[in-house]
């Protein structure tokens, strides 16, 4: 999810803590589960400072390590050290529980978006992407607002945030079985089909689809019942090719890659070399393919520069570009 609902989250936490007597009977024990609360559901997002180094670290492991296994456990001890020595006479077991909630549903509630995140590694490294609820939901955040002021006009934040995640579960229910159906539409549609992939949008009828065969790759979409096809695309796997090859060496495509499953690629032979450019089928809007790979190589195959990441019009690619070979 994004930014502002994890912070939401933990700030709905911090009150549903107030069902536990160890947490609502102590005030400086209230405070420091508010702060873990807060704090653990931000925590496994820590690794976006990643954006600072460049796209192919940030887009390879985001969502990855952070979000493991072990660090379900690590994110929680650490905050709780550092609380237990800000604010003495703590419930330690109590905070560590608490913190430990709020990063696990963090994990948990990114698995169901189409970016995903590699919730189970080391034990299962590949990306978990349910592709059922957006990003950014409006009813998710809306959900959390509404409640927060509730407790802020006297309502009891413990039973109040405990409604909440129920409809909020049930909400969750509800988009699953939907996405099933949907699902179900396409297998009838294209029972040749190997992958289906989907992608929520913020409209609840509407979804982002690609589906894909032995020899297609259809990108469609998916409203109040009725699929709509924008583009067909021969489904070719990436070739034993020199020039190809070559480009697949560079961190940027390798990052692409890595995450995503489902693209197209294009080679093109440029007056002094070759470019490698592949597009990410399930983001298209308005036309338009924004998620990217490109890597530009000389006549011999050596990268001249190369980028990944969002790109909404053919300027800015060319800067970038051009930034990539400078450095």
């Amino acid at each position: 999810m994004d930014t502002g609902t994890h912070v939401v989250m933990g700030i709905a936490l911090g009150g549903l803590a107030t069902l536990d007597p160890v947490v609502s009977q102590n005030p400086a024990m209230m405070q420091a589960v508010m702060i873990g609360a807060v704090v653990g559901s931000q925590a496994p997002d820590f690794d976006t400072v990643l954006k600072l180094k460049n796209n192919a670290s940030y887009i390879r492991h985001h969502r990855g390590v952070t979000h493991s296994v072990p660090f379900w456990f690590i994110w929680p001890t650490l905050i709780t050290i550092v609380l237990a020595l800000m604010i003495p006479g703590v419930s330690l077991i109590h905070l560590w529980l608490w913190t430990f909630l709020a990063v696990f549903i963090h994990v948990f509630v990114d698995i169901f978006n189409a970016y995903g995140t590699k919730a189970l590694s080391p034990f299962k490294p590949k990306w978990m992407a349910l592709g059922i609820i957006n990003i950014f939901d409006p009813f998710i955040f809306s959900a959390h607002i509404v409640a927060i002021l509730f407790w802020r006009y006297g309502f009891d934040p413990g039973w109040t945030f405990l409604i909440m995640f129920g409809v909020i579960a049930l909400y969750y229910v509800w988009r699953v079985s939907e996405q099933r159906k949907v699902r179900k539409e396409l297998e009838v549609l294209h029972p040749d089909a190997t992958h289906i992939f989907t992608s929520p949008t913020f409209r609840w009828s509407q979804w982002h689809i690609v589906v894909r065969t032995e020899k297609k790759l259809y990108v469609a979409q998916m409203k109040n019942g009725t699929v709509n096809y924008f583009e067909t695309y021969p489904f070719e796997p990436i070739p034993d090719h020199p020039v190809i090859n070559s480009a697949r060496k560079d961190k940027n495509l390798a990052a692409f890659l890595s995450f995503s499953p489902t693209y197209r690629w294009e080679v093109h032979r440029e007056k002094s070399g070759y470019t490698v450019k592949f597009i990410d089928l399930r983001y298209r809007t308005k036309g338009y393919y924004p998620f990217i790979a490109i890597v530009k190589m000389d006549e011999d195959h050596n990268i001249l520069s190369s980028y990944t990441g969002w790109i909404y019009n053919t300027n800015t690619l060319q800067r970038k570009l051009e930034v990539a070979a400078e450095g």
